[in-house]
């Protein structure tokens, strides 16, 4: 009797256990925002006229869009390691270089069609994970960073150097006309290289729109890419609000006490480290299906660095903070290091010479190769102003211009527990 009637008691509690893997209403609005900024890209990063003298800034070519969603991808999945663990790795390019190499190699094997190059890179990118993380994870905090970057140089020297013959070494891996490509062409009808298609879809194929003074392309490519990195953010999501995340939290939270409750963490977090990896090959696949070109230089320190400032700016630990973060990037690497000495003068020429040379000298430091110190001046701001990233400045921006001051925040810590309380 006592039974039956603590049946209803429970019930409601099994349900909620039962929604609270699924998306909240917050989440699908983040998602649509995502979807929407993707799609709209070639509109949004081309603000300027193609004649404006500002229009160095637009940013909506296909070859920088693509690298905006395929670093977005690479950011978003090790955002999964770091952001719900807080174990930093140091070491995430070498995923992403062995899933570019895994790429060109299914190119010159089997045939041009880019489903073969992302499977094919998403499955050695998550071995080799599972390798490296079975050792890494022995250990905890410094420790596992540095060995996260050793695997990572010595996946670069290897590749650099003694598997040559693998990888292309110094002159990285191409394509060769003897390549024998199973199932394609081994040249194209023109007599060069084949290109790399999706079930016949050119990759470089572009619709370009001429809107008055503006010219926007839409590249195929591009939306490959888009697509790519909607369904890994849908999937980020997903591992953010699922019981997997939540032991993942208990884990970054206090990982001793989890451990005095008799539950072993090192399963969970192997497989958080894998399907961190798993997306580094992802996003390595994409690369070399825009360009079928294999580098070991995608392995070095710098590139894991490089991931994990995208991550910090953005906000690690949010959701869509580290696609934010490859965005802004990439953008300074590609645009604002262009900016060179003779713009300097043609902006500063409205100016007496004296002070137009004087302004010259005081910015030039900033801007094309020193584009980087700006870059660290800025992320010292965000970490000293803006712990949580862009995205917290992008809400404490929202709130001047909210009437309800007292109105939650989209991301972070108090959105997932008031989306949590929501789905009870």
């Amino acid at each position: 009797m006592a039974v039956t009637d603590n049946q209803p008691t429970y019930a409601p509690k099994a349900q909620s256990a039962a929604r609270a893997p699924g998306l909240t209403k917050r989440d699908w609005s983040l998602m649509i925002l995502v979807v929407a900024l993707v799609a709209l890209a070639p509109i949004l990063l081309n603000p300027f006229p193609t004649d404006s003298s500002l229009a160095q800034f637009n940013a909506g070519y296909p070859d920088l869009m693509q690298r905006f969603v395929i670093f977005g991808i690479f950011a978003v999945g090790f955002n999964i390691l770091f952001g719900l663990t807080g174990y930093l790795s140091f070491g995430h390019a070498a995923f992403l270089g062995a899933g570019s190499f895994a790429g060109v190699w299914m190119f010159k094997l089997l045939g041009m069609n880019v489903l073969f190059a992302i499977v094919a890179s998403v499955a050695v990118a998550g071995v080799f994970a599972l390798i490296v993380g079975y050792v890494s994870l022995r250990r905890s905090g410094i420790y596992f960073s540095i060995l996260t970057l050793a695997f990572a140089q010595m996946s670069f020297a290897l590749a650099y150097s003694v598997l040559t013959p693998i990888t292309g070494g110094e002159t990285g891996l191409q394509l060769s006309k003897s390549d024998p490509r199973i199932f394609g062409e081994q040249v194209a009808a023109d007599g060069n290289l084949p290109v790399t298609t999706l079930f016949g879809l050119d990759m470089r194929d572009s619709l370009i729109v001429d809107a008055g003074a503006w010219e926007f392309v839409f590249n195929a490519g591009y939306y490959v890419c888009a697509v790519a990195l909607i369904i890994a953010f849908y999937v980020s999501i997903r591992i953010f609000r699922s019981p997997f995340g939540m032991m993942l939290r208990a884990v970054k939270s206090n990982q001793q006490r989890l451990n005095y409750t008799g539950l072993n963490p090192k399963p969970y977090m192997l497989a958080t480290f894998v399907i961190s990896g798993m997306y580094a090959g992802l996003a390595g696949g994409l690369m070399v299906s825009m360009d079928p070109l294999a580098g070991a230089e995608r392995m070095q320190w710098t590139a894991s660095g490089e991931v994990v400032l995208m991550t910090i700016l953005g906000g690690a630990g949010t959701l869509i903070g580290p696609v934010l973060g490859a965005g802004l990037i990439k953008y300074f690497e590609n645009i604002f290091s262009k900016i060179n000495k003779g713009v300097l003068e043609t902006w500063f020429s409205v100016f007496p010479d004296g002070l137009s040379d004087v302004l010259v000298t005081i910015v030039y430091p900033f801007v094309g190769k020193g584009w980087h110190l700006t870059l660290g001046i800025m992320f010292m701001l965000v970490v000293i102003f803006l712990p949580g990233g862009l995205v917290q400045g992008v809400q404490k921006a929202a709130t001047v211009f909210r009437r309800d001051r007292n109105a939650p925040p989209v991301e972070g810590p108090a959105a997932e527990r008031r989306a949590q309380a929501e789905d009870k």
